[in-house]
């Protein structure tokens, strides 16, 4: 019935309420006459006038308020309020006409019994409709989600509201922490105590819980987490406060946990006002300004309010893209920013030269490389070239034009490599650093900011374990020892700007990232903040599998952050600067040249040994045996 009926279409509905409202009019009148004559009623005379003007006028002015383009399964106080409005003025223009023409037989007071009860009738249709329409919903979703809000705030009573219109879950009630609101009732949903969720969980099979705490602190987020990650459900997460500032919440707007949740601590929080100094009316590039580091860069610096905000990319698309996404942040902030894409390569030097000296920046921040350790271990030639002579492009086009900073995006990677991806990097430092040495207290200000995995990047785990899990696994882990730093694009994106504000000149700046973290344990907890159990030995009727798949080529069990040791403080309690020894230029040179030739000629093994020869602790990521060590 429910879906033969929800299936009609509009006009058909419409023309259906209408009937209705005219049968609910008549029958007011009926039941009006009856109670004012104390008699069952049956009209004679003038009395049918009434009962032919009752649904005359109540039609008309129910279309006037748009009565009949409500949804019924949506309606609310709103929408009654609307049905009392109308018929308001619908008994208002029948007494009129009653006080008017006087007809006898027809008491004067039908004026006012009748509407009264034609309101009754009308919005008790409209409100047994939707509660028909939404338990039947309700009964056909039963098996598809059944959803326990985590606190009984504001944003928690809009989810409810959100829910109830929506047909992906059944709301079981509201766990809080606050002791007050256990034993109450939300909108008829029970509030529960925090410490009864795993009894809930079992008495009821919930399978989700989502989190509607958007102003919880992240500390207090994490303890919520952990003290969930017991209990088999699927834990969500509700947008932040600004998204919720339009007062609305739907379905659609339920996340899974963001890579900050993932991450189990607090995210480096930077000084704004050092770099609202540093970069307001400023005129900005941004190398690899379409790829995840660099278009988060591009989010954060276009908050500073700089007056011209260039973007370098060889990515079409991606440069589309973000260009795109920053000119409607600036229209929704009411940004005066030029931003400006600008097609071009790194490895090209005369399209940076002309790029930089037509524009004339006074920062450039290159986070243009290939990061990918398989595929630049496969293609060592194009990573050298891109990761390192592009580098040095970046820097002599950096001088040449003037520009009063720039910072290299660099990475853990860089530190005792044992991939080429790696060694690349920390060669693209080793050129700054001897630049920065030979024009110190002149000129250009080069910089490196040197971080671990960044969660949520293209490449990174996280994307790539999610869509696993989705797909029924396996997790695949290429060892079990495998550790690895992790923060967040926007950490990464506010270190870089952060630390390149502090630069003097010639700094490798790292961040205290806190404790490394196992690849496995993020998969675990991953498959369970997804509500599901990791099939195992122990567990075989486990949900998702973790699968070894061994060490890619250049893969190390363990990465660092710094080569040397006693790093220095900074005026950022998380940010340390690296004391590391470096080449310099004229002896730099000389390896520069010896790897463009071995390049140009496709000389793996001399492009190797160019790396060992320069980097400190590189070792070729072929020999699986010092992989095992490194």
């Amino acid at each position: 019935m429910h879906d033969r009926l929800m299936a009609w279409p509009r006009f058909g509905k419409q023309v259906s309420v209408m009937l209705l409202d005219v049968v609910l009019a008549l029958f007011a009148t009926w039941l009006a006459f009856s109670l004012r004559l104390d008699t069952l009623h049956w009209p004679s005379d003038n009395q049918w006038w009434v009962y032919l003007l009752a649904p005359t006028l109540a039609v008309p002015i129910f279309l006037r308020f748009g009565l009949y383009r409500a949804i019924f399964r949506y309606t609310g106080l709103d929408a009654l309020l609307a049905i009392a409005k109308a018929v308001v003025v619908y008994g208002i223009v029948l007494s009129a006409i009653l006080l008017w023409k006087v007809w006898p037989g027809v008491p004067r007071s039908i004026g006012v019994l009748q509407p009264l009860v034609f309101l009754l009738l009308a919005g008790g249709s409209r409100a047994l409709a939707r509660f028909w329409l939404a338990s039947s919903a309700s009964s056909r979703v039963a098996s598809e989600g059944r959803l326990l809000i985590y606190g009984a705030g504001d944003a928690g009573v809009q989810t409810a509201a959100a829910i109830a219109n929506a047909r992906q879950f059944v709301l079981l009630g509201f766990v809080d922490d606050d002791q007050a609101k256990g034993g109450r009732t939300i909108n008829g949903a029970a509030v529960y105590p925090a410490q009864r969720i795993a009894e809930l969980v079992a008495r009821h099979r919930v399978t989700d819980i989502l989190l509607a705490l958007p102003s919880a602190a992240r500390s207090r987020r994490n303890e919520i987490i952990a003290s969930l990650s017991a209990v088999p459900v699927h834990i969500r997460t509700l947008p932040g406060l600004s998204d919720l500032a339009s007062g609305r919440v739907t379905v659609r707007d339920f996340n899974e946990l963001d890579v900050e949740d993932l991450l189990g601590r607090e995210p480096v929080s930077v000084n704004t006002g050092l770099l609202a100094q540093s970069l307001a009316a400023q005129v900005l590039l941004v190398t690899g300004a379409g790829g995840s580091i660099g278009s988060e860069l591009c989010r954060q610096l276009v908050l500073q309010r700089p007056k011209r905000l260039v973007l370098f990319d060889h990515n079409e698309f991606g440069l589309y893209n973000i260009q795109q996404e920053l000119l409607a942040l600036c229209q929704i902030k009411a940004l005066t920013v030029e931003v400006v894409a600008v097609l071009g390569s790194v490895a090209n030097p005369r399209r940076l030269g002309d790029v930089c000296g037509h524009f004339r920046p006074s920062w450039l921040y290159h986070a243009a490389a290939y990061k990918h350790v398989p595929m630049v271990e496969h293609n060592p030639g194009e990573g050298v070239a891109n990761n390192v002579f592009g580098t040095l492009h970046v820097a002599r086009a950096a001088i040449d034009a003037g520009v009063a900073n720039c910072v290299l995006v660099s990475t853990d990677k860089a530190v005792r490599p044992t991939n080429v991806m790696g060694a690349s990097k920390r060669m693209a430092e080793l050129v700054l650093q001897a630049l920065s040495a030979q024009h110190a207290g002149a000129g250009t200000r080069f910089s490196m900011v040197r971080f671990g995995n960044v969660l949520g990047s293209s490449g990174s785990v996280v994307p790539l374990f999610r869509s696993q899990i989705a797909a029924g696994g396996p997790i695949t882990v290429t060892h079990p020892e495998v550790t690895r730093y992790f923060m967040t694009i926007p950490e990464a994106a506010q270190l870089v700007l952060h630390a390149g504000a502090m630069a003097r000149g010639g700094e490798v700046f790292v961040l205290d990232m806190g404790s490394p973290v196992k690849v496995i344990q993020l998969a675990r907890r991953m498959v369970e903040l997804s509500g599901l159990r990791v099939r195992e030995v122990d567990a075989p009727d486990g949900d998702i599998a973790i699968r070894i798949t061994g060490l890619r080529p250049g893969e190390k069990l363990y990465e660092e952050l710094l080569i040397g040791n006693n790093p220095l403080p900074t005026a950022h309690p998380r940010i340390m600067m690296a004391q590391e020894e470096f080449l310099p230029w004229q002896q730099l040179e000389l390896q520069l040249e010896q790897l463009r030739l071995a390049i140009d000629t496709s000389d793996e093994a001399g492009i190797k040994a160019v790396l060992a020869a320069c980097v400190h602790g590189y070792v070729d990521g072929g020999n699986s045996d010092l992989l095992a060590l490194a």
